[in-house]
């Protein structure tokens, strides 16, 4: 059997969706704290099991007779999200999971800027040191947040955001999904780690000028302090932890964490990935 954690967020219904098209549904187990986000799949043939990442024996009972499993990164941030993260470990280890599918970011490393990227080698350090085989995915930025960057840029006619001269190698989250499903249906993807970004990196004034060019809109980008964000994010009563974890984000892009260009999504699609400039013709 094959289990997805998150399996209610878009990544894991977005899999679960690719994965109904190769194997038989009841091989199937979506693992999630609330059923009800299920609703839309409780009649397709899998099985939908209740566990939360912060408790360890709901994340046992829910693993049983699980040969693969595709842990997708927890929503929690700091302490809190590195502790949920390796519950899941804890669990796959102790019922026997044979392959952990893992969904981090790309090219990670000890100084990076961005707060999600510590959680994720901590997550991968888990997965080693349990000795299950594993399949790392290294995450660019999905397309699909290009909305929460650029805000009402296509009204107003400016993206407002502390990126620099960063780019992004911006990756669509379905393709991802197809690519998890390929390899959890599959075989040979044992202890590999794969890059899956997009076919080009991107900066911001990039996402501008394509944005005026396919929208017919002239939208320019404009790079704003750290600290113009803070007070932005503060006047919606977002919490201190969460306005540090954006902030992380920023720095990131602007130091280019997310920059780099592989062509390992290419091969496990087996054609080309979904590409910037339509995404944002359609936006």
């Amino acid at each position: 059997m094959i289990a997805i954690t998150g399996a209610n967020g878009n990544l894991g219904k977005a899999t679960i969706g690719f994965l109904l098209k190769k194997i038989k549904p009841e091989q199937i187990v979506a693992i999630v704290r609330d059923p009800k986000k299920m609703e839309d799949l409780k009649n397709s043939g899998i099985q939908i099991r209740i566990a939360d990442y912060d408790d360890l024996e709901s994340l046992n009972e829910a693993l049983k007779g699980v040969d693969k499993l595709l842990q997708i990164s927890a929503i929690s941030i700091g302490d809190q999200g590195v502790k949920e993260e390796a519950n899941v470990v804890t669990a796959a280890k102790q019922q026997g999971v044979q392959h952990i599918v893992y969904t981090g970011a790309v090219k990670p490393k000890l100084d990076a800027y961005f707060m999600a990227t510590q959680q994720c080698l901590a997550t991968e350090k888990a997965i080693l040191d349990s000795g299950i085989p594993h399949t790392f995915f290294g995450n660019s930025l999905y397309m699909e947040t290009i909305p929460i960057f650029i805000g009402e840029a296509l009204e107003h006619g400016n993206i407002y955001y502390p990126a620099g001269n960063g780019a992004v190698s911006f990756v669509s989250r379905v393709d991802i999904a197809e690519a998890l499903s390929n390899v959890l249906a599959g075989n040979g993807h044992e202890n590999r780690r794969y890059e899956i970004t997009g076919s080009k990196a991107y900066t911001f004034k990039d996402v501008a000028a394509i944005l005026t060019a396919e929208r017919g809109i002239e939208v320019s980008y404009v790079n704003i302090p750290n600290v113009v964000l803070a007070e932005e994010l503060d006047k919606f009563q977002m919490p201190d932890e969460q306005i540090v974890w954006q902030l992380s984000l920023a720095d990131s892009i602007k130091a280019d964490e997310f920059s780099y260009v592989d062509d390992t999504l290419e091969e496990l699609l087996k054609r080309k990935p979904f590409e910037l400039k339509e995404y944002l013709r359609n936006l």
